[in-house]
């Protein structure tokens, strides 16, 4: 079977996903714990540009608000006035004359939003499934790197618990030796003589026999013998 290339990839998670609401990942503060240094790297460009988005998108719902505040207010005065201009009122007229001018303005700044207010919530959609396709592809190889790396520590630990066991035999056995070693000396050439050598090591300190226990032992070994 041949092997997808990346922009297949892409294209096969794209084509997955149509239909999906996905939130939007930088405003989720869940979204950047899962990228370390190197995956905050690959998306920055993409971070930037969906942020962008976001802000120009904000900005614009916040002035089309207003704007559409300011032509509500614009075309109550015109109706207020309506009947002191149709009385002959200049200024009533050229107050009238001036709201309208500025209703057009309205007008013409809310057609500019229009077009951006439906394209941007497009634009940021498809930035962030690009983000989030990318967010995926790098969370799933730190996962596959991490799994890699505990099934290896898995098996060190596994060999470190056979071999601390094994050494564990090997450390009390040698320590029951030591201490038939230094019972036997003091048996054979007197506590005077051993004392004479300046042993640097005695044994009574490091094994966990009492010294009646150790006497009874010594005293069984002997019948054995």
């Amino acid at each position: 079977m041949a092997k997808q290339s990346g922009k297949d990839k892409e294209s096969s998670f794209t084509d997955s996903l149509i239909g999906r609401e996905i939130p939007v990942l930088t405003l989720d503060n869940k979204w950047y714990k899962l990228l370390d240094e190197v995956g905050r790297q690959n998306v920055k460009s993409l971070e930037t540009q969906l942020n962008d988005l976001l802000k120009r998108q904000g900005k614009i719902n916040s002035e089309t608000k207003e704007i559409k505040k300011i032509k509500k207010r614009l075309m109550e005065e015109i109706v207020t006035l309506v009947d002191d201009a149709a009385n002959g009122d200049k200024s009533a007229e050229k107050k009238i004359a001036d709201n309208k001018r500025l209703v057009e303005d309205c007008n013409k700044k809310l057609e500019q939003y229009d077009d951006e207010i439906v394209d941007i919530p497009r634009e940021i959609n498809e930035l962030n499934k690009k983000l989030m396709i990318i967010t995926m592809e790098h969370c799933y190889e730190t996962m596959q790197d991490n799994t890699d790396d505990i099934e290896e520590l898995d098996e060190w630990l596994t060999q470190v618990r056979i071999d601390l066991k094994k050494n564990l035999i090997r450390k009390q056995e040698k320590e029951a030796r030591n201490h038939m070693i230094y019972s036997y000396m003091h048996d054979i050439f007197g506590p005077e003589v051993v004392e004479l050598f300046d042993l640097r090591y005695n044994p009574e300190d490091h094994h966990p026999l009492t010294k009646a226990e150790l006497e009874k032992q010594k005293a069984k070994e002997q019948e054995n013998n």
